[in-house]
């Protein structure tokens, strides 16, 4: 690594954790000055930011990187980036980045692009974890393909029409109501407790559903459950 850090100024690290990033750096961290580090490496947000500091105080600049693909996405223009950390280095890179995804900036603040990055990885794990009830049921997944895609395929205007209801704070039930989802992640606890599934997964869902009845938003819509998944105070 100091071999590497000693012949560029830009440095591009893309290992497992943060931990694997320290025990990489720690040895050639006398040679970080005047370096720019972008650390696509995967981990938490304040991981990410501890990281950074550690970089920062050895006399090296930290950026960070979320990758939204797979390695077989990278070099197509169509693939994208998360980014943030310092600006000016980011953009006198930008074009040597580009070459790996497209690229997009989300602020100074170094745990942003992981924080985007983790965001889009709980929507990806618990979709694709939806192809074990096929199995169960004796269906493949190539049988449930064409429903799987139509029915993500609608995500998008769920999306942008929850974001706003979302933002504002604004959680009444005139076009849904918890009651309702109630039963229905109910449903899907059974039918997957029914077919052998494991049902650790849906047993989460309906387990922060009843949470919310019990907080009296029965008549509000489902997404008046995010005031139970914030931060306390």
């Amino acid at each position: 690594m100091e071999e590497a850090l000693a012949a560029n100024d830009l440095v591009i690290l893309s290992l497992t954790d943060y931990e694997a990033v320290h025990a990489v750096l720690e040895p050639a961290s006398h040679a970080l000055p005047g370096r720019v580090l972008v650390n696509l490496s995967s981990d938490t947000p304040d991981k990410t930011r501890a990281g950074a500091r550690w970089i920062t105080e050895h006399g090296g600049v930290h950026l960070t990187g979320g990758v939204t693909v797979p390695p077989s996405g990278i070099g197509r223009p169509e693939s994208s980036t998360f980014y943030s950390g310092p600006r000016e280095p980011f953009e006198a890179h930008r074009s040597t980045l580009e070459v790996l995804t497209s690229t997009d900036y989300r602020g100074e603040d170094p745990g942003l692009a992981a924080l985007f990055y983790q965001i889009g990885m709980v929507m990806f794990w618990t979709s694709m974890l939806s192809y074990g009830q096929a199995d169960a049921n004796g269906l493949t997944a190539a049988d449930i393909l064409p429903h799987a895609t139509e029915t993500m395929a609608t995500m998008p205007n769920f999306l942008a029409f929850y974001a706003a209801r979302i933002d504002a704070d604004e959680h009444g039930g005139d076009v849904d109501r918890l009651a309702m989802g109630m039963a229905s992640v109910e449903h899907v606890l059974h039918t997957n407790a029914d077919a052998g599934v494991d049902t650790m997964l849906p047993s989460v869902v309906v387990d922060l559903f009843r949470r919310g009845m019990d907080a009296g938003h029965a008549v509000d819509s489902f997404s008046s459950l995010v005031r139970l998944m914030k931060k306390a105070g």
